[in-house]
């Protein structure tokens, strides 16, 4: 019984080494993996299988993005769209759409109207009242869809809406929405919801799906509205349930031509949970009149995709950057090719501010985020702590474009998670954003490189514990 023990802990040791040595993707994680495999027995293996395996490169991922892609592809002949591209073909505002097309399949449209939406309280006002006017269909997808109020106030209309002959379709995270089963899923579908889960958590595909999440919170409705971002639905929203007190987030509403390419990531994301026929009828995909004059061009990405469209995203904007780069993040854990192209825009004279909440709501990633601060600091970036918890994810460019959505800068949003961000070419947004963020800043306690660098021995241990799990973050 030990040989066989030994064996077997030998051969899941050996194929897990050969496996980071073929599929590392960048050597400072692979070691990571190999420290992790040979420290941790019989448990290292373990997580490195969940955790650290590159299914991008299986057929199941090939398979599955193969046909999303035939099907979903935008083939963009509209005007608009080429409008755009023609009058920046010089700039470095179109060689960052033309990149973001490339590496996302999702082309910048301009006239739209976008309101910024400031807390729960503004943000799910203004959904609520959108569904309340709907007459076709109401489309929603979460990560996290808990119990609470708040999913008592979407059960509510959603019922009404339906007794109006609406349709309504609802995907949601498995791992993320946990506590959506049994009678709080049943009472939905009784309504006439059409209900499912992304990627359920089931015996046989576990340890298969578990790694890759659905971070996507997306509401169209009737096709014409659309909103993004980063907000769950959550009391958290609304009041304290932990020390963190009540959750800070920034939500966008789209008007116009772009709510079509948000409305695509959920009919591939809802064909992909349901497995019913995709909704390519014109009566989910209308033409959508312009709106007003701002240009939106949405960013997705996910295991699927052939690129990681995000971290192409952010690594494009701080490389375009002239003037300012702003940062807000609850999960700052950049990368080697991120941390340095934030350092080189520093060094070369952009003022680069970095907003982040002292509190979190992991340990991980709070002394992960910290590790960075010194060498960010030494190059002039500027750091300021909230005291509140922030959940948004901004990143604004030379007071120009905003980029609002789900996307952290850590791996797991580059890598494993399905997320989607709106880029907003518009000044009038970009300056709503910015407003709010300095505004902040002036609140928020601003860290000074002299009196970090000298912090105590067992916080730096904190942040070199942190640091070396942050890879597999």
């Amino acid at each position: 019984m030990q040989t066989a023990i030994i064996v077997f802990y030998g051969s899941v040791t050996l194929w897990a080494i050969i496996s980071v040595i073929f599929h590392g993707s960048r050597p400072s994680r692979s070691v990571s993996w190999l420290l992790t495999i040979l420290f941790l027995p019989f448990l290292g293996p373990f997580i490195y299988y969940l955790f650290g395996v590159n299914r991008r490169k299986f057929k199941f991922y090939r398979l599955k993005g193969t046909l999303k892609r035939k099907l979903y592809d935008e083939q963009y002949s509209d005007d608009r769209v080429k409008q755009f591209e023609e009058a920046l073909t010089n700039g470095e505002i179109g060689r960052l759409s033309k990149m973001l097309k490339k590496s996302s399949h999702a082309a910048p449209y301009n006239g739209n109207r976008v309101s910024v939406l400031h807390d729960g309280e503004e943000t799910f006002g203004a959904i609520f009242d959108a569904i309340e006017k709907a007459t076709e269909f109401i489309h929603v997808q979460y990560y996290i869809f808990e119990k609470g109020e708040l999913q008592d106030k979407f059960h509510e209309l959603f019922a009404q809406k339906a007794q109006e002959g609406v349709e309504i379709r609802l995907i949601y995270d498995s791992l993320g929405s946990m506590s959506f089963k049994g009678e709080l899923k049943k009472r939905f579908r009784e309504i006439g919801v059409k209900t499912y889960p992304m990627m359920p958590l089931r015996i046989g595909s576990f340890m298969y799906t578990l790694n890759y999440r659905n971070h996507r919170k997306i509401v169209v409705v009737d096709g014409k509205i659309g909103f993004v971002c980063g907000m769950n639905v959550s009391d958290k929203y609304f009041k304290a349930e932990s020390d963190l007190g009540i959750w800070k987030d920034i939500h966008l509403k789209i008007e116009g031509p772009a709510v079509a390419s948000l409305h695509r990531i959920f009919i591939k994301d809802y064909h992909f949970a349901s497995k019913e026929p995709p909704l390519l009828q014109p009566k989910y995909m209308p033409n959508i009149p312009e709106a007003g004059d701002a240009v939106v061009q949405i960013i997705a990405s996910g295991p699927d995709s052939d690129h990681p469209s995000v971290l192409h995203q952010y690594v494009g904007m701080i490389q375009s950057a002239e003037e300012s780069l702003r940062i807000a993040n609850p999960y700052f854990i950049p990368g080697p090719v991120v941390l340095t192209n934030i350092k080189i825009a520093a060094l070369g004279g952009v003022q680069v501010k970095l907003l982040i909440p002292k509190k979190s709501d992991s340990f991980l990633a709070k002394y992960s985020m910290q590790a960075n601060f010194e060498e960010l600091l030494a190059v002039g970036v500027e750091i300021y702590q909230r005291a509140d918890f922030s959940h948004s994810k901004l990143l604004i460019l030379d007071s120009a474009i905003a980029s609002v959505g789900t996307g952290n800068f850590d791996h797991r949003s580059f890598e494993h998670n399905f997320e989607s961000n709106a880029m907003v070419y518009d000044k009038a947004t970009a300056q709503d954003i910015i407003e709010e963020f300095d505004k902040e800043c002036k609140t928020s306690y601003q860290l000074q490189y002299d009196t970090f660098k000298e912090r105590s021995r067992f916080q730096k241990f904190k942040e070199g514990f942190a640091k070396f799990f942050s890879p597999m973050l």
